[in-house]
């Protein structure tokens, strides 16, 4: 089932996660629910908090040709898709870091360079509740390092640059205002 994205200025954003602990058909449906859903916006990852949960649960589905070099050979080539990932923690982080341009299905038509690590080691679950251990690179690392921020409470736009922040405030302005009339309309 196809589940409604909520916007910046929806406060279920900013809310941080709620572990999970029961690993259940509920859960596998709303894993389901999420991947329908982040395929149908088009997307390559969403958080549960984007679709108005505050569980520790987030999908990610990177087509393949974004996870390789110019020879084609992928850099995270054990990463099955789509990937579900149950209580993620990120560590590890590597010291290089690179600058790439990110969007977000919660801000409509809004992109900016983020400054993120190019590989992290990631703890996570699975849908059985089997831990699992990796290390994550480069464009799949920057996508699960944006929807663990969202299972956090952080939102991409904390993580642009001073200068960026205030040429899209005008327009964060009117998407917050726009939701918040949206909430209270019912």
């Amino acid at each position: 089932m196809i589940r409604t994205i909520h916007f910046y200025g929806d406060p279920v954003l900013r809310e941080s996660f709620k572990k999970i602990t029961a690993f259940d058909d509920e859960l596998k449906s709303l894993a389901g629910d999420m991947i329908e859903t982040m395929r149908a916006s088009r997307g390559v990852g969403l958080a549960a908090q984007q679709i108005g949960e505050t569980r520790a649960i987030c999908v990610i589905e990177v087509p393949e040709e974004y996870d390789q070099d110019e020879d084609g050979t992928r850099f995270n080539p054990e990463i099955p898709m789509p990937w579900v990932l149950i209580n993620p923690v990120i560590s590890e982080p590597s010291r290089r870091t690179d600058s790439h341009e990110e969007g977000c299905l919660s801000f409509p038509d809004l992109r900016g360079n983020i400054v993120r690590p190019v590989s992290i080691r990631l703890t996570y679950q699975d849908l059985e509740g089997t831990e699992h251990v990796t290390e994550v690179h480069d464009f799949i690392a920057r996508v699960v390092q944006h929807e663990v921020d969202h299972l956090n409470g952080v939102l991409f736009i904390d993580r642009m640059s001073p200068a960026k922040k205030i040429s899209i405030r005008n327009r964060l302005k009117r998407l917050k205002a726009e939701t918040e009339a949206e909430l209270a309309a019912g």
